[in-house]
């Protein structure tokens, strides 16, 4: 029977240390798959692990819940579809690349969403076709973050504040976030000095950045906010 891809790297590479390698027992290999697809599970990012046919081996959460609303993706019988007929095409193309070992972007709309898939072969050999593909979606928004609200706790960010710095995190100007938010833009305006000031940041592209690069963890359920 064949390896799991992680349990032969994990054998390959071995863990370090004490700057030694140390020896797995067996219990511990069986476990590491189950343990990176808990892993896997807390990316805010939408993964997939397919077949070059297209068949789901694996998804995780947030790519469960993509397929579960079938907007762009769908899955038929344990099969991934591309739901718009021009985005299917792009698809195909990108996987056909992904066979030859040959990574691609592509971008996947419909009536309000609009997001990226890179496509990313596995075990990339020269000369023989890859049969196993990671699909690897965008998130939705810089804030779509579950330490977002860590950032802003870590910062003193007041809830105003927080409401500020998402609507600038989704591209929104001053005057736009002041009609969002039913204030006058010099208030806005105020709101964006103290961001800056908390954050340490020299102007709104910098502190966009500081958002954009926190880890791509996801969100709670709403349930388990505490």
């Amino acid at each position: 029977m064949e390896r799991p891809v992680t349990m032969y790297a994990l054998q390959q590479t071995g863990l370090l240390e004490g700057g030694r390698q140390a020896s797995l027992g067996e219990a511990e290999l069986e476990a590491t798959p189950t343990l990176l697809a808990l892993l896997v599970d807390e990316l805010a990012h939408g993964v997939l692990l397919v077949t070059a046919q297209c068949r789901i081996l694996h998804a995780n959460q947030t790519a469960r819940r993509e397929l579960e609303h079938a907007v762009v993706l769908g899955a038929d019988h344990g099969e991934l579809k591309v739901l718009m007929p021009a985005d299917a095409k792009a698809f195909q193309h990108a996987m056909a690349k992904a066979v030859a070992g040959k990574r691609s972007l592509i971008k996947l709309a419909t009536d309000g969403v609009d997001f990226t898939m890179a496509v990313v072969p596995l075990q990339r050999q020269p000369g023989v076709p890859c049969e196993r593909m990671a699909l690897v979606l965008s998130r939705l928004g810089v804030s779509e973050s579950g330490v977002f609200g860590a950032f802003a706790r870590s910062h003193g960010l007041t809830q105003t504040e927080e409401q500020v710095l998402v609507f600038l995190c989704r591209c929104l100007s001053t005057p736009e976030i002041a009609v969002q938010m039913k204030v006058a833009v010099s208030t806005v305006r105020s709101h964006v000095r103290s961001l800056c000031a908390k954050t340490a940041s020299s102007g709104v592209r910098e502190l966009v950045n500081r958002v954009a690069i926190l880890p791509p963890i996801a969100p709670l359920p709403l349930g388990q906010i505490h």
